[in-house]
């Protein structure tokens, strides 16, 4: 698993802006530090406890990362940097202390159990994380040295002084972390309310409907994955996410399936796959899935772009976790932008205004120093700072490249157009030029998750909630084509239900993206964006003609349905998808039948199960009336035997937050539930 996924924001984000006395540091190799004396402890399984400090300025780091080496098991040091973790087989097991711009270290815990320790700066991973556009050995910096054995000591001597001070006690208690007084458990701090401050679009959950009443379900596809990452924040920080922060398709999409693509000769830019399982929140209920896979194209075939970076430069912007971590982010993707490729840069507070022309990608080194320009105060006007970036792209519009708006914002518009309907009717009148929005979200306690939502929805483009850094490398770099070149526009699902096998249904998510069913043909109707290599996971729960436990009994007067055909009497369900080519007006069909008998949840692929699982995760934070009998631990288990080979790590990290819920479900971290 990547370390940076684990790291609240605070941590991250706050070691960029010393940035400038760190490069002055001395860049030392991993010290082998002396663990502080501690009695033999041969306690199979036992709670570990310590500090992790600065070396040089001998302060707690908020935000590391303490992790059992070879496991998924890990915890972040708190506000005062502060870690308790209980770990199995502690005699044997070795810890892996990191944290951004710090050199790792690894220590045996062997008889102790409190365990502190002094991290040096590490001026290599930091100089690369943020994409410093100079030449350090033009600059005049010498290769750094190993810190003396005389500050490593004196850098332990005041991590074992300031462990042993006291602090504050914690109520409460977390799954598989245990209190030892006086030292208490920690996560990280947690508030009163999870999520205050912040606005979200209530969420009515989807319920089950007849297959001889309704027999259509229509929805826009959405490849949003803001909730996902917003829900990691939240329990990486001690606190379950509110419920309406909680969408059960964006989770899904989070994830990348191995759906199969579009073959090289098909002239549609999407695939639909589809498959049927028992349900493993409701065994005597089916679960199919329909995946969609967009056609992938390597980065350097993708056509040139024209981006349009327009950030919220208003004081609501201003900390670690808001302007300086899109700035280290956008930094991220200026590393990788082809010579062909343009930047233009606009912000806006109580006005807007272009602080970077159009420039090539060949002048990365102009394009990092307007971003580093940038600093937060005053108001918003986002309207404003919205015309400004859409007429600056039309000015720069490629013909045949992406043309696209970077939105970063806390969401906190206080000027000029500043109502939701003044934003979407804002949108809906420059989608019409051609250029896309992406929305990247930031920032807590004022976060207006709802108004980027429907920015992104109306705005022909896609929205991320960036929690750390490394969430942005993922959207802007590892996912770039994805997150800003659009290979199909307007996607839109229909599925019709055989009533014949099918007496109820009900789709999991996607509740703030249904459609009326004759808005499908409707070529007016807006709808979803994929961008290249994109996939979406829908499911549906189906209950199924007989079921031993029926939603509604059968009725005593109504007339049996009997098949038009024989030839679909074996059907579940067809689904039929419409798109147009991004710069279309004009939709095209494509569609799909799935039949056959369910499989065990046992026997389904390992998409299909690790998709069920994260579907269960989002329905157990949620509360859902419709969870049937998932458990905590049935979720972990199910998620984490179908992990497959998770190459990135964010399956593993999916399990490890399962268990920081159920730790967490039952000790009143929770915000407005």
């Amino acid at each position: 698993m990547k370390n940076l996924l684990m790291l609240p924001l605070l941590g991250i984000v706050a070691l960029l802006a010393p940035l400038e006395s760190v490069l002055a540091q001395k860049k030392p190799k991993a010290p082998t530090m002396r663990a502080t004396p501690e009695p033999a402890d041969t306690t199979r399984h036992r709670t570990i406890t310590g500090l992790v400090v600065d070396g040089q300025s001998k302060q707690g780091i908020p935000g590391a990362t303490v992790l059992v080496k070879g496991t998924v098991l890990g915890i972040s040091t708190d506000a005062n940097g502060r870690y308790s973790l209980w770990v199995p087989n502690a005699a044997t097991a070795t810890l892996v202390i990191s944290s951004l711009g710090y050199t790792t270290q690894e220590r045996r815990i062997g008889g102790s159990r409190v365990i502190n320790l002094a991290l040096f700066s590490d001026l290599k991973r930091l100089s690369e994380v943020v994409v410093r556009g100079y030449d350090s050995k033009a600059a005049g910096y010498s290769s750094p040295a190993r810190p003396s054995k005389r500050k490593i000591k004196s850098a332990q001597t005041a991590a074992d002084g300031l462990y042993a001070a006291p602090a504050p006690a914690l109520q409460g208690q977390i799954a598989g972390i245990a209190i030892i007084a006086p030292y208490p458990s920690v996560v990280m701090p947690a508030r009163t309310e999870a999520g205050a401050g912040d606005t979200y679009v209530h969420v009515s959950e989807n319920v089950f409907f007849e297959a001889k009443k309704d027999p259509l379900s229509t929805f826009a596809l959405d490849v949003d994955n803001a909730s996902y990452s917003n829900v990691r924040r939240f329990l990486n920080e001690g606190q379950l996410p509110p419920r309406d922060a909680v969408r059960v398709e964006e989770m899904l999409n989070y994830f990348r399936y191995d759906y199969a693509a579009p073959a090289t000769t098909s002239p549609d830019p999407v695939r639909i796959s589809t498959e049927l399982a028992v349900c493993p929140w409701n065994p005597a209920h089916q679960l199919a899935r329909i995946g969609v896979q967009a056609k992938r194209i390597e980065t350097a075939q993708l056509p040139p772009a024209n981006l349009v970076f327009l950030v919220d430069v208003s004081g609501s912007m201003y900390g670690p976790d808001r302007l300086l971590l899109v700035q280290a982010g956008l930094k991220l993707l200026v590393k990788h932008l082809r010579p062909q490729d343009h930047v233009a840069l606009v912000v806006y507070a109580g006005a807007a205004g272009l602080v970077l022309p159009p420039t090539p990608g060949s002048q990365p080194q102009v394009i990092l120093d307007a971003i580093d320009w940038l600093q937060a105060g005053g108001s918003t006007a986002g309207g404003a700072g919205l015309r400004l970036a859409y007429s600056t792209a039309r000015q720069a519009f490629k013909k045949e490249g992406n043309n696209r708006v970077i939105l970063a914002t806390d969401g906190d518009f206080n000027v000029g157009e500043s109502s939701d309907a003044a934003m979407e009717q804002l949108i809906v009148d420059q989608r019409e030029s051609g250029v896309f929005l992406t929305v990247l979200g930031c920032g807590r306690g004022n976060l207006r998750d709802s108004r980027m939502e429907t920015l992104a929805d109306k705005g022909n483009g896609n929205y991320a909630y960036l929690d750390n850094l490394d969430e942005a490398g993922r959207v802007l770099v590892a996912q770039f084509g994805g997150t800003l070149f659009t290979v199909a526009k307007d996607v839109k699902l229909q599925v019709e239900f055989n009533p014949a096998r099918v007496a109820n249904y009900r789709l999991v998510g996607y509740e703030n993206r249904l459609l009326a069913a004759e808005d499908f043909n409707n070529d007016r109707k807006d709808a979803g964006e994929l961008g290249a290599g994109h996939t979406v996971t829908a499911l549906y729960e189906i209950v199924p003609v007989g079921s031993s436990h029926p939603l509604v009994d059968k009725l005593k007067y109504q007339t049996p349905v009997t098949n038009a055909s024989a030839t679909t009497a074996g059907e579940i369900l067809t689904v039929k998808l419409r798109y147009k080519e991004p710069q279309g007006s004009s939709s095209r069909l494509l569609a799909q039948a799935l039949g056959g008998t369910p499989a065990s949840i046992e026997q389904a692929s390992p998409d299909f199960r690790f998709a069920a699982a994260v579907a269960q995760f989002g329905m157990l934070l949620r509360q859902s009336e419709q969870r049937g009998a998932a458990t905590w631990a049935a979720t972990e288990k199910l998620a984490n035997g179908a992990r497959g080979t998770d190459a990135d790590g964010y399956r593993a990290e999916l399990v490890r937050l399962v268990r920081l819920a159920e730790g967490l479900s039952g000790n009143g971290a929770v915000g407005i539930r």
